[in-house]
This record gives structure tokens, sequence and C-alpha cells, in this order.
């Protein structure tokens, strides 16, 4: 059992980008020219590989002028209720290597849905996860973190996420099919509870 568990756990760490010593070097310089990454600049690249992952999905994308907790907006046209428009505000979480917090005001914002953009230092083994708030708090029910001191303020954050938590975030990794099925599947309910 011991080594089916590790199989599992070593294809999760293949499927996050690999775990090795590129996503973890907390100082490692990024590209050629050897410049130092600061937080802006992680932000800055997330929002980017954001936007071309969205846009690679088939998606229109808007940014916001001013940042109240959405990062960008996603929506796609419906054609068949063009009379309908429906946005899908999105909150970026962008790491040079990994992190997943959730906080608990943001449960109030409709269809929000939070991309934790990772492994920023090393593009080649970036990858996205996207959850909704209801998703991203069921993980965070399933590790226990609700439980926590932490909780009680309402918010929790992981700089050092777990191999269970990379499992349990599996499902949520993006690709543009997955993007594409996500924003639709959120429109489409919030165009159903409209009518």
């Amino acid at each position: 059992m011991a080594g089916s568990d590790t199989g599992q756990a070593n294809a999760a760490q293949a499927a996050i980008g690999g775990g090795g010593d590129r996503l973890t070097r907390a100082h490692e310089p990024l590209g050629k020219a050897g410049c130092s990454v600061d937080t802006q600049t992680i932000q800055i690249l997330g929002r980017n590989r954001l936007v071309d992952e969205l846009l690679m999905a088939g998606l229109e994308v808007a940014l916001p002028l001013r940042e109240r907790g959405v990062d960008l907006i996603a929506y796609l046209e419906l054609p068949s209720v063009a009379s309908k428009f429906v946005v899908v505000p999105i909150q970026m979480r962008a790491a040079s290597t990994r992190a997943f917090s959730l906080d608990a005001k943001y449960a109030k914002v409709s269809n929000l849905v939070t991309a934790y953009v990772w492994g920023l230092r090393a593009p080649e083994h970036a990858s996205t996860f996207a959850l909704t708030y209801s998703e991203a708090l069921a993980v965070t029910e399933a590790m226990g973190w609700t439980a926590t001191a932490a909780w009680d303020s309402g918010t929790y954050s992981t700089s050092s996420p777990s191999q269970r938590l990379l499992e349990r975030l599996l499902p949520y990794r993006m690709s543009p099919e997955a993007w594409r099925t996500k924003i639709t599947t959120i429109s489409q309910a919030a165009l159903a509870a409209s009518l």
C-alpha cells in the first residue's frame, strides 16, 4: 500500500510541475539576465500567464482598472442567449513556487474563481489551478483547516502545500479545455439563476 501511495504522490508531483529544486529555490535568478524576481514581478508574470491561458481557451478577457479583489474578468459570448451577458470574476494568486490560501471575505463575490498560478520562477514548470469559492472551501475543509485558529479569523494559507493538498487540487488543474468548461459552466449556471 505504501508503494501505491508513493506512486500516487509522485504522479501528483509530476503533474504539477515536478516539484524539484527549480520550484523551491527561493532566490534563484529568473532569466538569462539574472534579474531578481520581486512580488510585483511575480504578479505581472502570473497575470500575463493567466490572460494567455484564457485567450488560448477561446475566452474573452477584461482587466479591471482598479484592484478590488478581482484581477481579471473572463467571459464568452453565448450565441443562444445573445441578449444575456455574464462575466466571471477571477482573483489570481500568483506564486514563484507554490502557495494556497482562502479568505472567507470572498464568499460574497458572485461567481468568483480563484486562480492559483504556481511555479513562475521556472515557467516551463508553471501550472494553474482554478477553483470557485465553494470548491476551495471544500478543499480547505477536507484538509481540516477550517477547524484551526487561523480560520477563526476567516483566512488560511500555506506556502508549503503538502502532498495531500496537491492531490486534492489535481482535478482543478487548468488546460484550455478545462478553462472553457469552467467558465461556460459558471456562466450557464448564473444565467439559469437569473431567469
